[in-house]
């Protein structure tokens, strides 16, 4: 009978799927925990309501002359009703709070690719040189980290297959990663609404075997790489001229800098991250370095986003440790 039951909940699960495919290391896990979250809601609301039904009907007035008979709650079920759901919330915070950090950090070794949203559509650039719209390309098995912003308003990656989402804000710049575990074409779409055609702002993520997606690299159209793009910008608007990396020049060297903390003018210490080179070339006023006169001019209005992209892969790629392979 039990077989039976279970195969009639098999049958229907597989003619109304409730969730998208788990597609990626982190999809499991999340799925987990989901469950484990809707089964306890379940579980409470079942009994809490049952509680309420009994109580209703046992301890309901028969007459208008009955008195309430006074009661007291022993000591052992006010610690039983504290105790066990307290355990139930740490629990869940714990093992959340593990998959959060977890998956809020990316291998070292992930292959990183940035995206646009613009209305009403991705912008997806590859380090290696290929552009996509709507679209990604990515291998299976390899960790991969999606640096997100966007050029107009909030959008929001998100990826069900994967069980990842994370918004896309202007003029700031978020990130997530993963690691898909099966081949094939998965939805992808935007996740906050941003305007009249937001339901077209939608894709595909194409997970390929790491020998078909070589090929697919090297059968693109043939262009230079993020980091060479953004060397031509650095000299393009004179950058060069200033950040030498020579004594007495008037701007630091920006060689090995990204990543590490630096220490402002006002004290304040910060890392270098895309958020902070985004800022100092547009509001260059606002990021002032100690032993350097704020004499850089901003360049807000004549940088745009996939230019900001690739400057930012550029002093990335001036990093010791990419330099290294590291």
């Amino acid at each position: 009978m039990m077989g039976l039951i279970q195969s009639g909940f098999g049958c229907l699960a597989a003619m109304i799927p409730l969730q998208p495919p788990a597609a990626s290391t982190t999809a499991d896990g999340i799925d987990r925990l989901y469950l484990v979250l809707s089964g306890i809601t379940a579980f409470f609301t079942v009994l809490i309501f049952s509680i309420i039904f009994v109580f209703m009907v046992k301890y309901r007035r028969r007459s208008d002359d009955e008195k309430t008979v006074e009661t007291h709650t022993p000591l052992i079920v006010e610690l039983t009703w504290t105790i066990i759901p307290s355990l139930i919330c740490a629990v869940l915070f714990v093992w959340s709070a593990a998959l959060y950090v977890q998956n809020g950090r990316p291998p070292a070794s992930s292959t990183e690719i940035f995206v646009i949203g613009k209305q009403w559509m991705w912008h997806l650039q590859h380090a290696e040189g290929p552009r996509e719209i709507n679209e990604l390309h990515v291998p299976v098995g390899v960790p991969v980290k999606l640096t997100i912003t966007s050029q107009d308003v909030i959008h929001d990656f998100y990826i069900p297959a994967f069980r990842v989402k994370k918004d896309a804000l202007p003029g700031r710049y978020t990130s997530l990663w993963f690691q898909a575990t099966e081949t094939g074409a998965f939805h992808l779409f935007c996740a906050q609404y941003c305007g009249t055609n937001h339901s077209e702002m939608i894709g595909w993520v194409y997970v390929m075997t790491p020998s078909d997606y070589a090929a697919w690299l090297a059968g693109g159209e043939k262009t230079e790489s993020l980091a060479q793009q953004g060397e031509r910008l650095f000299t393009q608007f004179g950058c060069n001229s200033c950040h030498t990396g020579e004594a007495g020049a008037q701007a630091p060297s920006l060689a090995g800098v990204y990543g590490k903390p630096q220490k402002m003018a006002n004290g304040e210490t910060r890392v270098v991250d895309e958020s902070l080179i985004s800022q100092a070339i547009l509001v260059p006023s606002s990021v002032h370095l100690p032993n350097y006169k704020s004499i850089m001019p901003t360049y807000q209005g004549q940088v745009d986003s996939e230019q900001m992209v690739r400057l930012i892969a550029y002093v990335k790629s001036l990093s010791s440790e990419e330099r290294n392979g590291k």
